[in-house]
């Protein structure tokens, strides 16, 4: 926790680190690739070297959660396993792979009178992160910011502290290794909810953008009080739609790893909606295969009248993000009332259409106005990882800047670099 005494500390403290994000971040925009691709791939090499250390934090951290009464789902998301800390080596080394997408050229163009005009890419600046219980974020958000040339300030809940800081010590070995500033990433040394107000305040101008990781309370809070730009999204009210042209030997597989594979990340399904006319063939099959997997089934009455397991489904079910083995189920009468009724709740984050019908699927991905849309795939693919980036700072479900998962590209904006041989304007 903290050894800061007071709310004037915080502001003191959170000041000074944000004046050493700027001064590292005008040093990492100009950092070579090879530099950045070193820093990560030795960051890598200290996680995979110091696991047991990241595991021995993280356990304790399991532990004080686990005595505060926290739910299934919420240490699930908290919890690290060889597999996860796998997954993060696996994540650095892919983004230290990438291509760099700092000083790359968007487009170019030459003028009638002899100017010459690129876009071309630059970072953004600082970053500053603010994240509950996921650890690996700290090492996502770490890696996409070295290599994309940000400074990374990243606040981790109480419950997650111990394995961000073992994480970030490692990310601070490869920074040092390849000679880059030690303040391109920096975890806030307090868990006091002062550090993040003085962070959504913009640190006196050296913040550039805040990106949440957590639940609908931090992400509401920091939507509502931030004074710079959000990548956010609120919650994912996440849809799955069974066409009446849908294949049911695709439909059950894709619908269980939707709502099962991982019950508490943003991407997992929580409302069902089924064509009238493949009632009869696929809902048994599909709710039997949730039911067998400890999923409970919140249903309209049409779906109640089918299966005897389902409770009703009320307003509010429609509205929830269950992040819990709980799904709503609706019976539509058409694909245009599977689209109306993903416009009225959906959060905009992900949803998916289950058909053989190439015109259902235009349709669909025509008029859902969601960041991902999948067709004939689980809706558990909305992550930066699976789109190829590496990882992801997070998702975000706004239309300006960035939009779905926040990987490399949506970390940098652009400049215009105009080059000329002395033309003046008449």
């Amino acid at each position: 926790m903290s050894a800061l005494a007071s709310v004037t500390d915080i502001a003191t403290t959170m000041a000074k680190i944000g004046r050493k994000a700027r001064a590292a971040a005008r040093a990492l925009a100009i950092a070579s690739p090879e530099a950045k691709r070193t820093a990560l791939l030795t960051a890598a090499g200290a996680i995979n070297a110091h696991r047991t250390k990241i595991l021995a934090a993280n356990a304790r951290d399991i532990e004080a959660a686990t005595a505060k009464g926290m739910s299934s789902a919420f240490l699930d998301r908290l919890t690290l396993s060889d597999t996860r800390i796998d997954a993060m080596i696996h994540a650095l080394k892919t983004i230290a792979e990438l291509p760099d997408p700092v000083g790359t050229t968007i487009a170019e163009w030459d003028r009638p009178n002899g100017l010459h005009i690129a876009r071309v890419r630059t970072p953004l600046g600082v970053i500053g992160v603010i994240f509950e219980s996921r650890p690996n974020v700290a090492a996502d958000a770490g890696a996409l910011a070295i290599k994309s040339g940000n400074a990374v300030i990243l606040r981790g809940g109480s419950d997650s502290f111990q394995s961000a800081q073992a994480i970030v010590d490692c990310l601070l070995d490869g920074l040092h290794l390849a000679g880059l500033p030690l303040d391109a990433i920096q975890l806030v040394p307090t868990t006091d909810r002062a550090a993040v107000g003085e962070m959504l305040k913009g640190l006196d101008g050296n913040i550039d953008v805040i990106v949440p990781r957590g639940g609908k309370t931090l992400v509401a809070r920091v939507q509502d009080e931030a004074r710079v730009p959000v990548f956010a999204h609120l919650e994912g009210i996440v849809h799955v739609y069974i066409d009446k042209a849908a294949d049911l030997e695709k439909a059950v597989p894709v619908v269980l790893n939707a709502k099962m594979r991982r019950t508490g990340v943003c991407g997992a399904a929580e409302t069902l909606l089924v064509h009238r006319d493949v009632v009869k063939t696929h809902l048994k099959p599909i709710i039997a295969s949730l039911i067998a997997a400890g999923c409970e089934i919140r249903g309209d009455a049409a779906v109640m009248a089918m299966i005897p397991q389902a409770r009703p489904a009320t307003e509010e079910d429609w509205h929830t993000e269950y992040e819990d083995a709980i799904i709503s189920v609706r019976i539509v009468d058409s694909l245009e009332a599977a689209i109306a009724h993903i416009e009225r709740y959906s959060s905009h984050h992900t949803e998916a259409i289950i058909t053989e019908n190439p015109a259902a699927v235009e349709t669909f991905f025509n008029r859902v106005d969601s960041a991902i849309l999948l067709h004939n795939a689980s809706t558990q693919f909305a992550d930066g990882g699976e789109f190829g980036f590496g990882g992801e700072i997070g998702i975000a479900t706004g239309k300006l800047h960035a939009r779905g998962p926040v990987g490399l590209e949506q970390l940098t904006t652009f400049n215009y670099r105009i080059r000329g041989t002395g033309q003046t304007r008449p």
